[in-house]
């Protein structure tokens, strides 16, 4: 009887210890852990918890439908045969109804955790997809529209340039030469040189402005940009 104990313990022990290493090991191999496991539940008592997670584990981590098929078949053929060569040795009319009992409680205990959690991962792995693809068109639309915005301000810059920047320039140049007339009196010459530095002054606020719309770069010199003519 000792012995018989002895021996009962000690093959408790060995399945604790297996089934503690298989734990550990189910998400690195889930497919060798799987079929490892199946065999071991079909030789002896302790694998049922551990055959369910190895089978959520394999469902979740194998790649390839074709690979996850094969260890669950293999787990099947393994688990359901085995367990029936134990608790039944011999061949009789009961045997049938034994072997559908096996494989119903392994569909049920491993096939269907493996199922969820397949199905678990494959739908988290396309929102992650459909996230991404999302931000990205966040990302590409954003991109469009700072485009078309800068377009449209270097477009109004230019715009601005070649419309008011010649018209001030042509103020400048024509306010400049009345500025030296000697036909002009002191309060005449004196009004326009005011008129030609507010026009100057105004290119400048111009330029500033055209630099502003085009993201900051100073913008070009308005064409003609006339210098205050030599007093005479």
């Amino acid at each position: 009887m000792e012995a018989l104990g002895d021996g009962g313990g000690f093959r408790a022990a060995a399945t604790a210890l297996a089934v503690a290493v298989l734990s550990l090991l189910r998400r690195a191999l889930p497919a060798t852990v799987l079929v490892v496991t199946a065999a071991g539940s079909g030789l002896v008592d302790g694998f049922a918890l551990l055959l369910m997670a190895a089978g959520w584990s394999a469902g979740r981590r194998i790649t390839g439908a074709g690979r996850a098929l094969a260890a669950f078949a293999a787990a099947l053929v393994l688990s359901s045969g085995l367990g029936v060569l134990r608790e039944y040795p011999g061949f009789g009319p009961e045997l049938p109804a034994l072997v559908v009992f096996s494989a119903a409680f392994f569909l049920a205990t491993t096939v269907v955790p493996g199922l969820a959690s397949r199905h678990w991962s494959q739908r988290r792995t396309l929102l992650h997809t459909l996230r991404e693809h999302n931000a990205h068109l966040l990302r590409e639309r954003a991109m469009v529209v700072r485009q078309a915005r800068l377009r449209e301000r270097q477009r109004i810059a230019q715009d601005m340039h070649d419309s008011l920047g010649h018209q001030l320039a042509l103020i400048a140049v024509h306010t400049g030469a009345l500025e030296v007339d000697r036909e002009l009196t002191g309060r005449q010459r004196e009004a326009v040189g005011v008129l030609r530095e507010a026009s100057v002054a105004a290119m400048h606020e111009l330029r500033e402005a055209v630099g502003i719309l085009r993201d900051g770069t100073e913008g070009p010199e308005p064409a003609g940009d006339a210098r205050p003519a030599a007093r005479g």
